[in-house]
């Protein structure tokens, strides 16, 4: 990985490794290969328009279901993203760069690509990870800086109302880290603009990522 960084001549940038099961048949049998392929992706990434940082962006609610549990664990990071691309789709066709994902059951998951929290009265709400949401290293990472900073986290179960409701939201994830949610399916989160807790969250989480 290090080599990889090195001939990209990166000093600040993204990393993917990406681990398959290797050369083989046209099959499904994983066994019939012999070793893995693993390849490794240094590059750069943002998700997101600079200004959607200062502004928030809108998002809405995919008619698409997340992947059950039962089917399939979507706590595993891999790239069986074909559930999360169709709502990706159905996002742009609204106008909309991202898509909050429920359950079979009803409740928040997550979004195409990013964890999705709330604040509702100085308290933090995020999905907890049994209504399929992937345990991000920046989703844990934005809990622990939360606390830090003295606000109370709570991991529990969110449905659509209790997103159109809160005094804030903001999503979390590798490339795009922090970005603010200033609308939900039409609906005004908060006063429209990114609040409070969002912009403290967003400073304490640049000042330690990028010191």
């Amino acid at each position: 990985m290090e080599e990889a960084v090195r001939r990209n001549q990166k000093t600040n940038g993204y990393i993917r490794l990406v681990v398959s099961r290797g050369e083989g048949d046209l099959g499904v049998n994983p066994f019939l290969c012999k070793k893995a392929s693993v390849v490794i992706i240094v590059g750069d990434i943002q998700l997101y328009p600079e200004k959607y940082y200062e502004e928030g962006i809108p998002v809405i609610t995919s008619s698409l279901r997340r992947i059950s549990p039962d089917c399939f664990d979507v706590r595993i990071k891999s790239l069986n993203y074909l559930n999360n691309a169709l709502a990706k789709i159905e996002a742009a066709q609204s106008g909309c760069m991202e898509a909050v994902m429920l359950t079979r059951e009803g409740y928040v998951a997550e979004c195409t690509g990013d964890n999705i929290f709330t604040v509702s009265n100085g308290i933090l709400y995020t999905p907890c990870l049994t209504d399929s949401a992937l345990e991000g290293i920046t989703r844990n990472f934005v809990m622990e800086i939360s606390k830090k900073a003295g606000m109370e986290v709570r991991e529990t179960h969110l449905t659509q109302y209790d997103l159109y409701t809160a005094d804030e939201c903001f999503l979390t994830g590798t490339g795009a880290e922090l970005i603010p949610v200033t609308r939900i399916d039409g609906r005004i989160i908060g006063n429209g603009s990114p609040g409070v807790w969002t912009k403290k969250l967003s400073n304490l989480f640049k000042e330690a990522v990028h010191a």
